[in-house]
């Protein structure tokens, strides 16, 4: 959840962080803080943005070639100055930045005031960094040694750096579970939570894998694992452009990932769908085609709006490959006990590769023979490396936590998976695969066209900014568009909003609905066209508020709903990809119009790699 910078090197340190703090705020915006080496250790926290921090610290002693830097998304100890990272070691010859939750820290915490310590936080990580100070202190070993006895010993999730006055040419850094990369420069080295706060600066990165351990000293790096066994780094090409991480012109990174979808889509479609030829092919998962054709079942994990596409996956499958397909939430699969077997297909879909609930999921799920594949979009990230196999969405970065171009990214690559099985499976006649082919490459361009109904839509915000409770109805594939719907509204806006199956309405929905009440209905053309026109009666009937999106030259709903939003005509399985782009640019004004932080809604992230 929370960002992570560092810094050793011969430039200024405290520019270069505060710059990166600025672009990993998307990851935790309750507080932030830095911490400077220069003869004296200087650390500056505050709770707030990271505007605020950089105000704070206007005037102050800022000099250092060496520093690390912290945005939090508060799990313990609510967000205030003392509870803002960098947490200072009780000596205080060392400071730490951590990212992640150490499930045991009372007990240590305990032990620890037994032996006299005292705390200025409420957090485990500072009782984290004091146990590695106390193992420093009292063992007489190294503090890249103590740092590994503790990780040996704590219970949780982390990604750690700590800087020592002692050792100022020494920087350490270790991960389980949360994500952390190490940039390779010209006599000096970057830390982070990704690759975003480093792009300008080196294209050359280490992930770290779960525990290990990176010792960067005299300029050189070394990494271990927590057994103490020297790991060989394997470096990485950063594929990212600059560009991709500003704005752009945007007000907010929300909007312009909206509008860069015809182009994500798009660039998810290159090199594996041409559909002249009728040729679609997914390199990724090319080897484990067979166990998919064999399969007793698909499961889909996910959280959030990752957790809608594997939805619209589940029709997608069911209809075109004819194999079971069950859709979980990995927050819920991994405490129970599933059943699971090797004949079954798992599905890890994740925006940023690091989410904990799914990760574990999959670790469950390997562990019963199941074969996992993986959908996510950043290169080198967790559930990229820990799954059988898979596919990249290549949506390019996604800066605002509201996801919007991952989901229509994600249905992209899961709607090829669908299409490339049901034909090698016979499922599908080559007439009706070839159809869809040119149906899905048509769809960065009706997308485009949808974009063209932001002003209409912003119009149509106006009138509902101050509503309190918002509906969302869709049926078939479109459920699922009505939960995204629902979710963006509330996330952005703070809007109270509920997603149904549209055919549900009458068995509880109903009884909210008056003239109060906007209903938003994705009513295009499908095979359930007429049960959703008599929903919508149902809802006039009852004086509700009517916003439909509909199909172009619809007639029937136009001369009904109270506002009406057409769309590209598409087949009804694809339709996800295109009704969501209206529903995505309602939330987005309506939160704008509120005065709401639309990149920054209140107390989310953007990857949550904690339970």
């Amino acid at each position: 959840m929370c960002g992570i910078v560092g810094y050793i090197g011969e430039k200024e340190a405290y520019p270069i962080i505060i710059k990166g703090l600025q672009r990993l705020e998307y990851r935790g915006y309750d507080s932030a803080g830095v911490a400077l080496l220069n003869g004296d250790l200087n650390v500056y926290k505050k709770k707030g943005k990271v505007s605020d921090l950089h105000a704070f610290a206007k005037g102050k002693k800022l000099s250092a070639n060496s520093g690390i830097g912290h945005t939090r998304w508060a799990t313990h100890g609510e967000p205030n100055d003392e509870n803002a990272h960098p947490h200072v070691s009780q000596n205080g010859k060392l400071a730490m930045i951590h990212n992640g939750i150490i499930e045991n820290y009372a007990s240590i915490k305990t032990e620890l005031l037994q032996k006299g310590y005292e705390f200025n936080s409420d957090t485990d990580s500072e009782v984290f960094l004091n146990f590695i100070e106390d193992i420093h202190t009292n063992t007489n070993v190294s503090l890249a040694e103590a740092v590994r006895l503790a990780l040996n010993k704590v219970v949780g999730a982390y990604a750690i750096a700590i800087i020592s006055l002692e050792e100022p040419d020494l920087m350490i850094a270790a991960r389980k579970g949360s994500p952390l990369v190490v940039g390779l420069g010209n006599k000096e080295f970057f830390i982070a939570s990704d690759a975003t706060p480093i792009i300008e600066y080196t294209n050359e990165v280490v992930y770290l894998d779960d525990q290990e351990i990176a010792i960067i000293k005299d300029n050189n790096l070394t990494i271990k694992n927590i057994e103490d066994v020297e790991m060989k780094p394997y470096v990485q090409k950063v594929d990212m452009e600059l560009e991709s991480i500003e704005k752009g012109g945007f007000d907010h990174f929300m909007l312009k990932e909206i509008f860069e979808q015809p182009k994500s889509i798009g660039d998810c479609l290159r090199g594996r769908l041409i559909s002249k030829e009728g040729k679609l092919h997914l390199g990724g998962i090319a080897d484990y085609t067979n166990k998919v054709l064999n399969a007793d079942r698909i499961l889909i994990i996910a959280c959030g709006t990752s957790w809608h596409a594997g939805l619209v996956a589940e029709y997608i499958f069911e209809e075109y490959c004819r194999i079971p397909v069950e859709v979980e939430y990995a927050s819920e699969f991994r405490y129970r006990n599933p059943v699971v077997s090797e004949k079954d297909i798992v599905i890890a879909i994740s925006q940023s590769g690091e989410t904990a609930d799914t990760l574990a999921a999959i670790e469950l799920a390997k562990s019963k023979g199941a074969t996992i594949l993986g959908v996510c979009n950043v290169v080198g990230s967790s559930i990229a490396r820990v799954t059988h196999a898979g596919s990249y969405t290549h949506a390019g970065p996604e800066i605002g936590v509201a996801s919007t171009k991952a989901f229509t990214a994600q249905i992209s690559v899961l709607t090829m998976m669908a299409l490339m099985i049901a034909q090698k499976k016979g499922t599908l006649t080559e007439s009706a695969f070839r159809n869809l082919l040119v149906e899905l490459d048509s769809i960065p361009d009706k997308v485009a066209k949808c974009l063209d109904l932001n002003p209409q839509i912003e119009i149509i915000s106006e009138k509902f900014k101050e509503a309190a409770n918002f509906l969302y109805l869709g049926r078939g594939y479109n459920f699922p568009v009505a939960l995204e719907g629902a979710l963006k509204l509330k996330e952005i806006s703070y809007i109270h909003a509920e997603g149904y199956p549209a055919a549900e309405m009458k068995h509880g929905p109903i009884a909210l609905i008056d003239e109060n009440m906007p209903v938003v209905f994705i009513a295009t053309k499908d095979s359930s066209y007429e049960k959703i026109v008599s929903n919508i009666q149902e809802v006039k009937a009852r004086k509700g508020i009517v916003i439909a999106i509909v199909t172009e030259g619809d007639d029937v709903i136009t001369g009904m709903a109270d506002h009406v939003i057409e769309v590209p005509h598409v087949h009804e399985s694809l339709m996800p990809l295109i009704a969501v782009i209206p529903l995505q640019l309602l939330s987005y004004h309506i939160a704008v119009m509120r005065d709401c932080n639309v990149d920054q809604p209140r107390n989310l992230a953007k990857s949550v790699t904690v339970e």
